[in-house]
């Protein structure tokens, strides 16, 4: 039974042609900034807490699939006749989902460490990575970018899984963006998500019904979505842009954040058919 559709609280910035960026989890739309901040300079940005997280809540389980329904409840709240569709992680798979379900209103992709077919080489976790996990991030909240913290706990915790390049820049994203995100994620959006991996997914088969110019990054020590499930994705896609970053793990936009924006600068002016298509004013105030 599909569940009654959420109004999102979303995030908008700046002002021109819509992209809308959606977020992994855990996470919400302020754990984006890596990419709002960036690009509302040039273009519209809408960053949604997807149901179940951030300013989203709410009381009743849910599915996945009922993500798509507020996605396209807030597309047409803000009459956004086109977009690019940003996804990070499970944001990816939304956003695929939507180019399939709304190809006409969906002009680009980009998809960061996420997969048509996900699957993850992510070892054990005991109780020893959840203490030190815990320990680092309190400190990194009460001190961003410690140096001491990052390599007596941070280096040590499951931080290590998920980034490579353990820099002051990387822990000042997990804490401005990353704990709050954590804290206000529910754990109905843990459910839904977990029913969802236990039936598996696999969409590459319909990949081929997506036209629109399409962006896949990826880092090379990913153990939560493996680079190679997204080279796979990237393949399946018919028009393409495929990178991969070494030394950087599944939050690569927090490691390697100039790098990431000026790669995704280049590929939106090398698409300006992806962001040249008429709108209809968007409203704001939400």
């Amino acid at each position: 039974m599909v569940a009654p559709v959420v109004d999102l609280n979303v995030l908008v910035q700046g002002s021109g042609f819509p992209i809308l960026c959606l977020h992994g989890h855990p996470g919400s739309g302020a754990s984006l900034s890596v990419f709002t901040e960036h690009l509302s300079r040039q273009f519209q940005t809408f960053a949604p807490d997807l149901r179940g997280y951030g300013n989203s809540q709410t009381a009743q389980p849910f599915e996945m699939v009922d993500h798509l329904a507020d996605l396209e409840r807030l597309i047409n709240r803000f009459q956004i006749q086109q977009c690019v569709v940003l996804g990070w992680s499970l944001g990816g798979i939304l956003a695929i989902e939507l180019a399939l379900k709304f190809p006409e209103r969906v002009s680009g992709l980009v998809l960061i460490a996420t997969a048509a077919r996900p699957y993850s080489n992510h070892p054990p976790i005991d109780w020893q990575d959840t203490a030190l996990t815990g320990i680092a991030s309190i400190f990194n909240r009460l001190n961003p970018g410690w140096q001491w913290n990052i390599d007596t706990f941070g280096r040590r915790s499951l931080y290590r899984y998920l980034i490579q390049q353990h820099t002051k820049t990387a822990y000042q994203y997990l804490a401005s963006d990353a704990l709050p995100a954590y804290l206000k994620t529910s754990r109905l959006a843990t459910q839904a998500l977990n029913r969802a991996l236990s039936k598996g997914y696999n969409r590459l088969p319909d990949l081929e019904q997506i036209q629109c110019p399409c962006l896949v990054m990826a880092g090379d020590a990913d153990r939560h979505i493996t680079p190679a499930s997204s080279l796979e994705t990237a393949q399946y896609l018919k028009d393409c842009k495929w990178h991969l970053y070494p030394n950087t793990a599944h939050l690569l936009p927090w490691e390697i954040p100039k790098q990431i924006q000026q790669d995704l600068d280049r590929w939106l002016a090398q698409h300006p058919q992806a962001i040249a298509a008429e709108t209809s004013p968007t409203k704001t105030g939400y």
